[in-house]
């Protein structure tokens, strides 16, 4: 099970359990929040074979696998889908290296007492000031208009348990012994998903992996957590070094839409804006 302080591209075959960070903030400008100072940093060329790819939150700071400069600028910039990242030489999007940038034990204290939103802002202005530092990266910000959808409830109300007032004996439970919360599993056929928001639900919507293609924009005014079962799962097929990657469903495959319908909600089209990260300047990271 990965917890939502883990932010992994390619791991849907790879474990049984996920969830989804919010990735809808390119929604509106790059944020400004002071970052904690980088205390140690390193940047080196992925060595091996690629089997685990992703951005990983630690309690002092962030570290990198096998990451693209494309997708670690995703995750700076809070944006959907590496689409958004415009610009750059090739290499920016092939190229892959092993990163680690550490906070001073004094700004990891004081970083510690954040929740868990601000934590996550802090660490993405650290991997743009990193980049910015190392890859010597320059980039401005430009909007487009896009087709989006719109998650809204039906006419029946929501289908889902309320998180906080559901005692199915099934509920998985921590080791405190209280249950899990904030988590979705990929089943197979489909998803379990246990104290889950519409924040996230939302986020992974918008996913390539879901087939939608556009950008998915809450509007059902829940703002609780949920419990519930997903009859739909997103399609892969093999990609380079045996990495799973979104591939179309086939065509036996539930509908999401169907499946939103019977969790009392609807995915209606829609216009809106995404923002967009062009790269003015950047070159290959200089040596530690």
């Amino acid at each position: 099970m990965l917890h939502s302080e883990l932010h992994r591209k390619f791991l849907f075959l790879a474990v049984a359990g996920m969830t989804f960070t919010t990735v809808l903030a390119a929604q509106s400008a790059p944020n400004t929040i002071h970052a904690p100072a980088i205390d140690v940093a390193t940047i080196k060329p992925h060595e091996g074979m690629l089997t685990v790819t992703g951005m990983i939150n630690r309690p002092d700071g962030i570290r990198a696998s096998a990451d693209t400069l494309a997708e670690m600028m995703t995750y700076a910039y809070g944006l959907r889908t590496e689409g958004q990242v415009s610009g750059g030489p090739e290499w920016v999007r092939s190229d892959r290296y092993d990163i680690e940038a550490k906070m001073s034990a004094e700004d990891a204290a004081e970083f510690q007492k954040l929740n868990s939103d601000a934590m996550k802002e802090r660490r993405r202005e650290m991997l743009r000031s990193l980049l910015e530092d190392r890859f010597h990266l320059q980039t401005h910000v430009i909007t487009k208009a896009v087709a989006t959808y719109e998650l809204v409830v039906t006419k029946g109300g929501p289908k889902m348990k309320d998180a906080a007032t559901d005692t199915s004996a099934q509920l998985r439970k921590d080791k405190d012994g209280k249950p899990i919360a904030g988590v979705m599993w990929f089943l197979g056929d489909h998803m379990l998903a246990q104290g889950y928001a519409m924040g996230p639900l939302v986020s992974m919507l918008s996913q390539p992996s879901s087939g939608l293609g556009r950008p998915v924009i809450d509007k059902t005014g829940l703002t609780g957590s949920y419990n519930f079962t997903l009859d739909w799962a997103p399609g892969f097929k093999a990609g380079p070094g045996g990495l799973a990657v979104a591939a179309a469903p086939s065509d036996d495959a539930p509908s999401i839409f169907t499946a939103l319908q019977e969790l009392g909600l609807k995915l209606q089209p829609a216009t809106g804006t995404e923002q967009i990260v062009v790269i003015d300047h950047v070159e290959r990271p200089t040596a530690n």
